[in-house]
């Protein structure tokens, strides 16, 4: 009896041994939480970093896209409407080729003076309507973004550099250059002239 008596004393003790193995200090829970606490934090702020990030993305691809969308919407009938550039420079060439005088003489004059006209109004609401515009450039400065120069014309009595002549117009659709205006620009034999602002 006395040794079973020993044997349970010998358990209990070794029991409380073993609870106070199991212990651990207070500061080492803190310790732990506060080491966990500032990892989550970390990995909130790189989450947080990363969905900024791919928001900022999404909302660039969604803006280039529609940038592209209107870009291909604004000239899509640019090869179209480079065809039919000519077709309104022969009406309007048509159209000036009949004298008024003669038309009101001419029955059949008129009505082919009338029916050109009205083609051409036509035509030129259409190319307003998908914003083509015509350049004539006559006394402006030559500007080879616009304008190709076919020749240069000796003319002392304008500035070296001036359009004296348009022997093709140009044409823009929206901002974009469709066909540069064919030019005869001016040069000068002697001293260049220079025009005076008498405005003030």
């Amino acid at each position: 009896m006395a040794i079973s008596q020993d044997s349970a004393d010998n358990g209990q003790n070794q029991n409380g041994n073993g609870e106070n193995a199991q212990e651990t200090p207070e500061a080492e829970i803190i310790d732990l939480k506060d080491a966990r606490i500032a990892q989550l934090e970390e990995e909130c702020i790189k989450l947080r970093d990363s969905w900024m990030r791919s928001v900022a993305e999404t909302d660039n691809v969604r803006k280039r896209s529609q940038r592209d969308l209107e870009e291909n919407s604004k000239f899509a009938i640019t090869a179209f409407a480079g065809d039919m550039v000519s077709v309104l420079e022969n009406l309007q060439r048509a159209s000036e080729t009949i004298p008024p005088q003669e038309m009101q003489n001419n029955a059949l004059l008129k009505t082919m003076g009338e029916g050109i006209n009205l083609t051409l109004q036509e035509l030129l609401g259409i190319f307003s309507k998908y914003k083509i515009v015509r350049i004539n450039p006559m006394g402006q400065k030559f500007d080879h973004n616009l304008h190709q120069a076919v020749v240069q014309v000796e003319k002392n009595d304008v500035e070296a550099g001036t359009i004296v002549q348009v022997i093709q117009a140009g044409y823009m659709i929206a901002d974009r250059l469709l066909r540069p205006a064919m030019v005869a620009v001016s040069k000068t034999s002697g001293p260049e002239i220079k025009k005076v602002d008498t405005t003030a």
